[in-house]
């Protein structure tokens, strides 16, 4: 049984559509990611499906019951919110026990869950802590073990590493996942950080205006991205996407001497290359380099192919400088065809094509 199928869910605000018609189910157990731009609605499906705001029309289901008209207090999930949300003149433990001991449940009870949280979470030596009295690591943990104590099916996450340092987001993000593998529960992740989603999750599901852009695996976004839009969000740096040409036996990139680099078709089309698969070569397609980014492990290295730029990421550092004429390959199989018009994923054979010189 799935732990969250959402069916048609749309949410106005007067003229606004926030939510567009979408759906998804997150299975249980499983760990699903919302990513997307800010504005792109992905907190705000969170909210609808946790109750705290109203769907204009649609169906949310968690755990095989219809719970769209209920309130969140009903629902059977427990949630994370991105400000931590936690009551500064309580003690760590009394803030972890809040929601059980409104609702009354037995002491004995509350000892038990309190333990086994604090176990998970190593907060052992903080339940006496006032929240100001924690780091934000540690105050991000006593958030999760409010919300985990609840011993909830399913946990619902809106962006709860952003106000970390990059260390700790790292630390973290190997934390709630090690945790959602350990309780076997359905967990639904809101982020911006294609990051965190890609290393995360279980299933990515990338949202634009309102609706799902594309729903799979993180493999299947960054292998087979179903437009220019996700191929361009994920990646780091994002794929090169570059206008093409027509010449003598294809398409070739525009403002370039060739080669044909994808076949001619009905509507205009552009190449998607990531640019970890493009290499430097004695021959292939011409470029000038413009500028280089030394990282250490890595290099970008931005190239001008006639009027537009092509980043190439290579390990170490290539010997190459700002002026110099080099030339580009990529494995066939490396090539994305999209519609320049739609922007969709066309299945064109790139994989019999090559970008050998002219």
């Amino acid at each position: 049984m799935s732990g969250i199928r959402v069916e048609s869910l749309t949410k106005e605000w007067g003229t606004v559509r926030a939510v567009d018609g979408i759906g998804f189910e997150a299975g249980s157990p499983e760990f699903v990611t919302l990513l997307g731009p800010s504005g792109c609605g992905k907190s705000t499906t969170l909210r609808l499906i946790a109750g705290l705001e109203q769907a204009t029309s649609g169906r949310i289901v968690i755990a095989g019951r219809d719970v769209t008209g209920l309130p969140a207090s009903k629902r059977n999930l427990s949630m994370v919110f991105q400000s931590y949300a936690l009551f500064p003149h309580l003690s760590v433990a009394d803030n972890i026990l809040f929601g059980l001991s409104i609702r009354g449940v037995p002491k004995a009870e509350r000892k038990r869950r309190l333990s086994a949280v604090v176990d998970l979470l190593g907060l052992g030596r903080l339940l006496d802590r006032r929240p100001s009295q924690l780091s934000g690591g540690q105050q991000q943990r006593v958030a999760l073990g409010r919300a985990l104590i609840a011993e909830t099916p399913v946990c619902l996450l809106d962006e709860p590493l952003s106000n970390l340092d990059a260390q700790l987001r790292a630390e973290m993000r190997n934390e709630i996942r090690g945790l959602q593998q350990r309780l076997r529960i359905t967990m639904l992740f809101v982020t911006h950080d294609q990051t965190e989603a890609m290393s995360m999750a279980d299933r990515i599901i990338l949202m634009r205006d309102g609706r799902i852009e594309q729903n799979g695996t993180p493999v299947d976004l960054y292998e087979r991205p179903a437009s220019t839009f996700v191929a361009r969000f994920i990646g780091t740096p994002p794929m090169n996407v570059l206008d093409l040409t027509p010449v003598d036996g294809g398409l070739a990139i525009a403002g370039s001497s060739g080669p044909a680099v994808a076949p001619s078709g009905s509507s205009p089309a552009r190449l998607g290359v990531r640019p970890e698969h493009i290499g430097f070569a004695e021959s292939g397609l011409a470029a000038i380099v413009q500028s280089v980014e030394y990282f250490g492990a890595d290099t970008i290295t931005a190239c001008r192919v006639g009027q537009q730029l092509m980043l190439v990421r290579t390990p170490g550092r290539p010997a190459l400088t700002p002026g110099t004429t080099t030339h580009l390959r990529w494995p066939p199989a490396a090539a994305h065809l999209f519609d320049a018009t739609t922007g969709l994923r066309r299945d064109a054979p790139l994989q019999q094509l090559k970008p050998d010189a002219a």
